[in-house]
């Protein structure tokens, strides 16, 4: 994780679009640098670096005297880079995983390049030699990066929007980077920039180039044992090869299926590999709530070194407009889902040394973990609605995971999202992967049964709605924001709310709080976020599971 920044063509003095580089300071905390490029004055990188992988030759933008006329910033982790360095004979000048970029580009081109990366990445690549600048980002988008190319060939680059805001007056506008695509431009005398190709190198439902040359093969066939089989070893591989970090490692553990089968696994393959520390996990929520309490069990069981972290209503509503400053959205589900991770991420930074965190965000969009499945009309209809979510998760639980973590400077790792885990787990029939017995995820639970990796009742503990899981039993954090924010928005506001937002105008109080505060940090922006999260197959009005007629509270279950 760190913070990644171009500008190609400005008119204006690199000094002091140096500003706008700093915004996003906070994503690198171990060094900065801002450089021109030679022999073009009006372009220049900005960098903040996380230093995690080759402390030494880490800093970027990322240039060896092989290929000089290479100039690479990229924000992200590339999990193959040794296998591939051996594979195609490179030689490599650094330790850093993203020099293989400059090699695979050298020899096979840019598309080729990013197709061969297994790992999460945003990059901005300049061949000065041919005049190019490529652009690319991860196919889930777990790494952020946005856009901004004005009519008259500026182009600006950040892993974050708040960092290109205030590059241009002009009707340019700010838009998020498409995931699984990259992007080519035209370097022109003036630096100015030209788009001239635009393509998909990969998509979640095709089987990833870059598992031609992975070790770990998978069974063929699709009767259940061999299913589950290759489930246990696609994902155990997938935590494996992110270990890889010259930091401490900890996990976020909210004592659900996901973070339990995330930090357990985790935990395990830090023996083997003979980590020198005990892995730490964090668990966040009111003294007397259910993920607290199922948390406090895994842990136990797996024997992490465990932090709990609560936090009161006032402390969360307290952080809600720092939160929604470095989302740059006013989703309601993921404003209502941050303000929990964010402090939680803030707990880390402060009282811990762990940099590095394993998190369980995907396995719900993956594996048909929201109730709402339970609606599904057909597996048909399932099957394309995890791959509609997969696809947007850049948008939503992506977005929340990386800005709250990124906030306090630390790296998050999905291993759920791996290349490898999804796309065999989207090939497998559509009847399989539905709910079952009245069970989301009934599948991936069965993978792991009979193990004892982590506790039966946790394996088989129903999907909780955050805002019940995180809280008291006695009030969820749900109903405290809706009472706090019943008194900051009046009946009149919420009936002209069509007229003040046309562009996805708030349907409750709650909502219209996010976007006064979102509009306030990011004035005329609010196309930054194209829809709502919102649950489907039913009558839904709010994203929150516990409004859903079919939900249960674990306590009633």
């Amino acid at each position: 994780m760190c913070g990644i920044w171009a500008l190609f063509g400005s008119d204006e003095c690199l000094s002091v679009r140096c500003t706008s580089a700093m915004k996003i300071s906070h994503r690198g905390p171990d060094a900065f640098r801002f450089e021109n490029v030679n022999g073009f004055t009006n372009c220049c990188f900005g960098f903040h670096r996380l230093a995690i992988v080759d402390q030494l030759y880490g800093m970027q933008p990322l240039r060896v005297k092989k290929f000089p006329f290479l100039w690479l910033c990229y924000n992200g982790e590339i999990y193959n880079h040794h296998a591939l360095q051996k594979q195609f004979g490179f030689d490599c000048q650094t330790e850093m995983d993203g020099e293989v970029l400059l090699h695979l580009y050298e020899r096979f081109g840019v598309q080729k390049m990013a197709s061969l990366l297994d790992g999460v990445f945003a990059f901005v690549l300049l061949d000065t030699a041919n005049r190019k600048v490529f652009v690319g980002r991860d196919t889930y988008g777990v790494r952020p990066l946005f856009k901004l190319l004005t009519d008259d060939g500026l182009l600006a680059m950040s892993s974050e929007a708040k960092g290109l805001t205030e590059i241009t007056s002009c009707t340019a506008s700010v838009v998020p980077f498409l995931p699984g695509h990259i992007e080519a431009f035209d370097l022109k005398a003036s630096g100015k920039v030209e788009s001239v190709q635009f393509d998909r190198f990969h998509c979640c439902t095709e089987a990833p180039a870059h598992s031609l040359y992975d070790a770990v093969q998978t069974a063929s066939g699709f009767d259940e044992d061999t299913v589950k089989s290759n489930i246990r070893l696609l994902f155990e591989n997938a935590v494996r090869k992110r270990l890889m970090a010259q930091r401490r490692i900890g996990c976020l553990l909210s004592g659900g299926l996901d973070s339990s089968l995330v930090a357990a696994t985790l935990v395990k393959l830090a023996k083997e590999e003979n980590l020198p520390y005990p892995i730490q996990t964090f668990a966040i929520g009111t003294e007397d709530s259910p993920d607290i309490i199922a948390a406090r069990k895994v842990a136990v069981h797996i024997g992490s070194e465990h932090h709990e972290v609560n936090f009161t209503v006032e402390e969360g509503i307290q952080a809600m407009k720092e939160v929604i400053s470095h989302l740059e959205t006013y989703d309601i589900t993921t404003v209502r889902a941050s303000i929990g991770m964010y402090l939680v991420s803030k707990y880390i930074r402060e009282k811990s040394d762990s940099v590095v965190i394993f998190s369980g965000e995907g396995s719900d969009e993956l594996t048909q973990g929201y109730i709402y499945f339970h609606k599904a009309p057909s597996p048909k209809a399932a099957a394309e609605e995890s791959v509609r979510l997969l696809k947007e998760l850049y948008l939503f639980d992506n977005l929340r995971a990386d800005r709250t973590t990124a906030a306090h400077g630390l790296e998050l790792r999905v291993p759920f999202l791996d290349h490898r885990f999804t796309a065999y787990y989207l090939s497998l029939p559509e009847e399989m992967r539905t709910p079952k017995k009245g069970v989301e995820k009934h599948l991936l639970r069965d993978s792991f049964a009979g193990l004892g990796l982590i506790p039966n009742d946790i394996l088989w503990r129903r999907k909780e709605a955050f805002s019940d899981g995180l809280s008291s039993v006695k009030k969820s954090w749900y109903t405290s924001l809706q009472e706090h924010l019943e008194n900051h928005v009046n009946d009149d506001q919420l009936e002209k709310a069509p007229k003040t937002f046309p562009h996805l105008p708030p349907r409750t109080k709650e909502a219209f709080h996010y976007r006064q505060v979102f509009e306030e940090l990011y004035p005329g922006q609010a196309k930054w976020l194209s829809h709502y999260w919102m649950p489907r197959w039913t009558n839904a009005s709010d994203p929150s599971a516990r409004t859903l007629d079919i939900y249960k509270p674990e306590k009633d279950q």
